[in-house]
């Protein structure tokens, strides 16, 4: 092995920086800490309110049923968690998982803030490592988390070993825009309004400019799909939504 395959195999991408894969996990780390406190009001911005229409869709992609276990990897503050709560009653259970403490702090106090106890449960994990039994849950869901993952096709094997005979991993993430026009509106937005919005909004333009590039370094609709197909998902399909600025990936498992 050459001393440049060698590096490859030891680095990995930050955004549009290289880094040390032991580092990527801390560096992200270091992002989430510093959005936590502004992640929702910030999502709204960005977004125009549309990510909700995404999560949205999702949610009835899921078609989650009573009793149901889901888990909600890089859940955040809980957007899906909460509506998942709600889907599966109290004879079910929903997980919000996160890497970040900080993220999950935030999660727990707003859904407490509306309510939503009892058959939610949090915990801290990493997703290329799950801390879950085989075959267990009925759902998975990871949004706008896939592309901070150091090691993706770990974190899709260990997603399709908790998952059950029988059910789906919804994957919803950014992805490459399908019309020419909108892709050059888009990199213009995501390089200048975003971490403009992140200094004035949340006092932090780098933690945004990192977040725009490393939408960027995600595999795009058809590479995530064989990626998804050779962690062993069936039936694995995709839908562009907003042109492909975000594509929602499922999987099954028989």
């Amino acid at each position: 092995m050459t001393e440049e395959n060698k590096s490859s195999e030891n680095t990995t991408h930050f955004g549009y920086e290289t880094v040390a894969k032991e580092e990527k996990e801390s560096k992200v780390a270091e992002v989430f800490h510093s959005v936590a406190g502004k992640y929702d009001i910030m999502n709204d911005l960005m977004s125009f309110g549309v990510h909700r229409v995404w999560k949205h869709y999702t949610i009835q992609r899921a078609a989650v049923r009573k009793g149901q276990k889901i888990l909600d990897i890089a859940g955040g503050t809980g957007d899906l968690t909460a509506k998942f709560s709600k889907l599966v009653g109290e004879n079910g259970q929903v997980i919000l998982a996160d890497i970040n403490d900080s993220m999950i702090k935030v999660g727990r106090s707003k859904l407490v803030d509306n309510g939503i106890v009892g058959n939610v449960d949090y915990v801290q994990a990493n997703a290329e490592s799950l801390p879950f039994p085989d075959n267990y849950f009925d759902r998975i869901t990871i949004a706008f988390g896939l592309r901070n993952v150091t090691e993706k096709d770990n974190a899709l094997k260990s997603m399709y070993r908790i998952l059950k005979p029988g059910g789906k991993l919804l994957v919803l993430e950014f992805s490459k825009p399908t019309i020419p026009a909108l892709s050059k509106i888009y990199d213009t937005y995501s390089f200048t309004l975003l971490p403009f919005m992140g200094k004035v909004v949340a006092n932090d333009s780098e933690s945004y400019k990192y977040l725009a590039e490393s939408i960027r370094m995600h595999p795009d609709q058809d590479t995530l799909k064989g990626m998804m197909e050779t962690s062993g998902f069936d039936e694995v399909e995709y839908t562009n939504l907003t042109g492909g600025v975000v594509a929602l990936h499922i999987g099954k498992k028989y």
